[in-house]
């Protein structure tokens, strides 16, 4: 049987904490920031855990079963 290969995009995306959940960073920190507040830059910042509902998709793309 053929390797299953990861997703390149997706790892680059999220990461494993030590739980087995997955980290992912949030949106809208990337340009136009001058109109955002310091604290939305500074919470934007910050990473989130992912919810349940799209976490099978996140952990197909890693190859975790």
């Amino acid at each position: 049987m053929p390797k299953v290969k990861t997703n390149s995009g997706a790892k680059k995306r999220f990461a494993l904490t030590g739980s087995g959940q997955i980290k992912r960073k949030h949106a809208y920190k990337s340009h136009i920031l001058t109109k955002k507040s310091k604290k939305q830059k500074r919470n934007l910042t910050k990473f989130a855990i992912l919810d349940n509902a799209n976490k099978t998709n996140v952990r197909e793309l890693l190859c975790l079963k």
